[in-house]
């Protein structure tokens, strides 16, 4: 059999039938299919040619008139059979090579370009039939890809599993065969994707699905099917996503109406599944839209960002609705952290949907939702000055422990700073960066009162300034400022102790407590700084030596020499009231201050020493000196009930706290 090719001859004249080749007798039902037998793939190739040299020549003709068109040759019309017949074929299954699926798109392509070049010179009667020919074919070939676009969009992926990704068994009309000549534009991408595969397996779509989809979507349209291409596109992934948050139970996501009448409790458990599922969007769903939308969609980069971004928009709108729920509803201290873990899963979601590929307008939105997230947190920590003025307690603590309001601010400051960086950026964008912090006033206590000049001084330095801190940024002035009216509000509290030595115990216990949280905590130690610190440390120690001073200074008095010995001679009657003074003053204080608490270890040890270090000394001197001239016997152990072991031994037992109410508090 002669070929059926239709070439140019040597004078440039179009050839307007195959050569000496009779067309084949077929039934109506199959004749562009049995068409096609007829031709082998290098005819099938030579006829391409000739129809490019064709469009060539009718595309340079400026003149369109009909006068100017040369004769349309018969091989347009076999050209659109083979089209059509490659439809029929793929439509009964059967099956062709990786060269065949390449012929037909650019085929399709081809023949968009010859309707497109015919349609200009529609006013000739002669282009009426091969236009309508091209025509049907063209749009058979676009209902084709469109079902094959579709098909690879949704087979496969109504199920999607991580752990099981890479097993996933494809099936499209098109056979799942390598195709090179698809890949080649694409592999410098997929290698770097191909790195992250480990950690992201969605959606679950395999390079060569990819490459089919981006062949079928640049030929729909550039054929002129953008609206056909983008409506199954936007469909398919957006039912697919929609699936995924099924999944994740965000379709029931309460209203906002719900949302600000519930409970915080209930509230809490919907804003970790929240979180959870904008994690997910931004970390998996999302990021793999975008790796799909600029593959599929390369050649048309305002296509793809107007297509991924609708198909998020709805997801994206639903998380918004709630965050801004939550952000209506009534705020309290306790709301703070999660308000921040919110704060943070916004801020990975505009990360996530930021780039050429999205739309401004909806990083906007998320945009302005996380602001006011962010402004929620600032109010909330902000009314914390509020919560330590209102806590104005007439009932002192007990036995001068830890005061409550102490541990819950500092574990709550502890909290907070462990939220540092989101928090200065918080404050930097919500607060007024003019705006100077005044420190309050410095307390007139008896505790204060007694300072040497050389305390005074130092006290003026001391943590209650502003100054002392590492950083002055306004979430930095914010966390100093509630420091310090934690400090006012201790003074006012210690000022319900009756006992002067009861306050210093105490301002001592909360100022250690402080102290050791901060240090405890590099979050806070690196907003309050070193030198903040060492100046806290300077006044829990000057609270220690001025409960020391109130305490200890009336136990030595009784153990002072002056007036024992006149010319040399005891005044018995006044060492034995000495020694009973003595007694009586130092049962008192044991009795009493073993019902104190000092629950820091560390403190409570220091204070023991201490005191074992002014008063044993002192005691085993006077002892040492003055029994020899009390009676011997029973007369002596009537006046001196402890020895200096004794002594060290009850000291021992100070600030224990009682049985009943004063057990060791954890810290």
């Amino acid at each position: 059999m002669e070929k059926a090719h239709n070439s140019f001859n040597k004078n440039g004249h179009i050839p307007t039938s195959p050569r000496n080749i009779p067309p084949p007798a077929v039934s109506n039902d199959d004749a562009s299919d049995n068409h096609l037998h007829h031709y082998t793939a290098d005819e099938a190739n030579r006829i391409s040619e000739d129809v490019d040299r064709f469009i060539s020549v009718i595309s340079a003709i400026d003149d369109k008139s009909s006068s100017s068109l040369p004769e349309v040759p018969d091989f347009i019309k076999t050209y659109s059979e083979i089209i059509e017949s490659r439809i029929t074929r793929s439509r009964k299954n059967v099956a062709g090579d990786d060269d065949d699926e390449l012929f037909f798109i650019e085929s399709v392509r081809r023949i968009s370009r010859l309707t497109n070049a015919l349609s200009e010179f529609s006013s000739d009667a002669r282009v009426t039939p091969p236009l309508n020919q091209t025509s049907v074919a063209l749009q058979r070939a676009m209902v084709f890809l469109e079902e094959e676009f579709r098909s690879l969009l949704e087979d496969s992926t109504s199920e999607w599993d991580p752990q099981n990704a890479q097993n996933i068994q494809k099936f499209s009309s098109f056979n799942s065969k390598s195709q090179q000549e698809y890949s080649d534009r694409c592999a410098a991408q997929r290698e770097i994707d191909t790195a992250h595969s480990s950690s992201v397996e969605y959606p679950a779509y395999s390079p060569e699905d990819v490459d089919k989809m981006h062949e079928i979507a640049t030929t729909m349209i550039s054929a002129g099917y953008e609206t056909e291409c983008c409506q199954v596109y936007y469909i398919s992934r957006r039912n697919a996503i929609r699936n995924q948050m099924n999944k994740l139970e965000l379709e029931v996501l309460l209203n906002m109406d719900d949302v600000v009448r519930m409970p915080w409790e209930t509230l809490e458990a919907e804003i970790a599944r929240w979180i959870n599922v904008v994690k997910t969007c931004s970390e998996t769903i999302f990021p793999g839209e975008k790796r799909l939308g600029e593959w599929v969609f390369n050649d048309h980069p305002e296509i793809r960002r107007s297509l991924i971004s609708n198909i998020l928009r709805a997801v994206v709108i639903q998380l918004l609705d709630f965050a801004e729920a939550t952000s209506m509803a009534k705020r309290s201290a306790d709301k703070l952290f999660r308000y921040l873990d919110m704060y943070d899963a916004l801020q990975k979601l505009i990360g996530s949907i930021s780039g050429e590929s999205y739309s401004d307008e909806l990083t906007a939105e998320v945009t302005a939702a996380v602001d006011r997230i962010g402004e929620s947190a600032v109010c909330i920590f902000c009314d914390l000055e509020n919560s330590i003025k209102s806590d104005a307690a007439k009932v002192p603590v007990p036995g001068g422990a830890v005061h409550p309001l102490t541990r819950y601010m500092m574990n709550y400051l502890k909290y907070t700073c462990e939220y540092k960086d989101t928090l200065e950026s918080i404050f930097a964008k919500h607060t007024e960066p003019d705006k100077k912090y005044t420190p309050p006033p410095p307390p007139t206590t008896t505790t204060t009162a007694s300072l040497s000049s050389n305390d005074l001084e130092r006290e003026s330095d001391s943590p209650h300034n502003f100054e002392t801190v590492a950083s002055t940024t306004p979430f930095s002035m914010q966390v100093v400022m509630v420091m310090d009216l934690l400090d006012a509000n201790l003074e006012q509290k210690s000022r319900l102790y009756k006992d002067p030595s009861l306050r210093c115990v105490f301002l001592m216990n909360n100022g250690r407590y402080i102290l050791q949280k901060v240090k405890g905590s590099p979050e806070i130690r690196q907003v309050m700084g070193d030198i903040w610190c060492r100046r806290r440390s300077t006044v829990v120690r000057q609270y220690h030596k001025n409960y020391q001073r109130e305490t200890w200074n009336r136990v030595l008095q009784c153990l002072s020499h002056d007036g024992l010995l006149v010319n040399g001679k005891a005044n018995k009657p006044l060492l034995k009231e000495r020694f009973k003074i003595f007694t009586n003053t130092f049962d008192e204080i044991h009795r009493t201050q073993s019902a104190w608490m000092v629950s820091d270890e560390q403190l409570q040890s220091e204070l023991r020493i201490s005191v074992s270090a002014v008063v044993i000394p002192a005691y085993r001197s006077f002892v040492g000196r003055f029994r020899q001239y009390l009676d011997s016997g029973k007369q002596a152990d009537k006046y001196i009930k402890y020895q200096p072991e004794d002594i060290e031994t009850l000291i021992e037992g100070l600030f224990e706290g009682s049985i009943t109410s004063m057990a060791r508090r954890k810290t």
